[in-house]
Parts: C-alpha cells; sequence; structure tokens
C-alpha cells in the first residue's frame, strides 16, 4: 500500500485511521410485514415495519483492502433483520424489536463499537393519520460491557 502526501505534508498509508473519523455503515429502509403490537388487528393482520440500522466501525482496514472480510457484510444485517423481524415471536411493542436487533448485532459482530436501530411502524393502528410511529434505540458496546460486569 502506497503512501500518499496529505496537505499538511505528512505521509499516510491509503486506509490508515484519521484521528476524529466516524465510520458508519447504513442499511436502511429494510420493509416488511410483520406481526407486532399491542392490538388484536395487529397482531392477526400484521401492519408493514421499516428498519434502519446504523453501524459505527472502522473501516480503515476495508477502505485500505477492499476486501469484504475486513468490512462488516450488510448482506448479513439484511438478513439478521428480517430474522428477528419476521420469523421469530411477535412483539407487543417495537421497542422490544429494536433492542433485539440491536443486541444481537453487537453479540454477533465484534467490530461494531455502536449500533442504532430504527424502527417504524408505517400502519399503525390509530384513531387519526399519521406517516409512521417509531422508536430508535442505540446501543453501545463499551456500555454493553460494562452493564454485563455490573450483572455478574
Amino acid at each position: 500500500m502506497a503512501a500518499k502526501k496529505t496537505d499538511d505534508g505528512a505521509e499516510r498509508e491509503r486506509g490508515s485511521r484519521v484521528a476524529g473519523a466516524t465510520d458508519r455503515i447504513i442499511v436502511g429502509g429494510i420493509k416488511f410485514h410483520a406481526y407486532h403490537g399491542l392490538t388484536k388487528l395487529e397482531r392477526e393482520v400484521g401492519v408493514r415495519c421499516s428498519i434502519d440500522v446504523e453501524l459505527k466501525v472502522d473501516l480503515a482496514a476495508a477502505i485500505g483492502s477492499d476486501k469484504l472480510h475486513d468490512t462488516i457484510d450488510y448482506r448479513k444485517i439484511h438478513a439478521l433483520v428480517l430474522d428477528v423481524g419476521r420469523q421469530r415471536k411477535s412483539y407487543h411493542l417495537i421497542e422490544s424489536l429494536g433492542g433485539i436487533i440491536a443486541d444481537e448485532i453487537l453479540a454477533e459482530y465484534l467490530k461494531v463499537e455502536e449500533v442504532t436501530v430504527r424502527v417504524r411502524k408505517e400502519t399503525p393502528v390509530l384513531d387519526g393519520i399519521v406517516d409512521y410511529i417509531g422508536v430508535e434505540v442505540t446501543r453501545i458496546r463499551s456500555i454493553v460491557r460494562k452493564r454485563a460486569k455490573g450483572l455478574r
């Protein structure tokens, strides 16, 4: 890998980490029909869900190598969301759905430093018209580790 001169005259390897850089992988708008909710109608007829996942991860190695094994395969994130959202249990709260997805991503992908999951119910049962209702769940690996140690 060749070094590149920066504007300040320093040399940096292509793909090396830049201080203060925040890299993210975003898998947005994962849509599916599911049976999450409190009402009988939501649990029998179902609702349309849309989920966004943002992963904070150091992408320097992937940028430098251009190899899939140096990053997170977004196809696997997509599959995990569909598995939790469609194939497993029906959740009463979308908060639970978002939290389970976030926790599983942190457990499965050690490169992920932080994960944010946005869950939108696009067809909520409400007395009125809204585009969607939603929640955003963020989990940070260092905080999750501290909580786990406190439970032991």
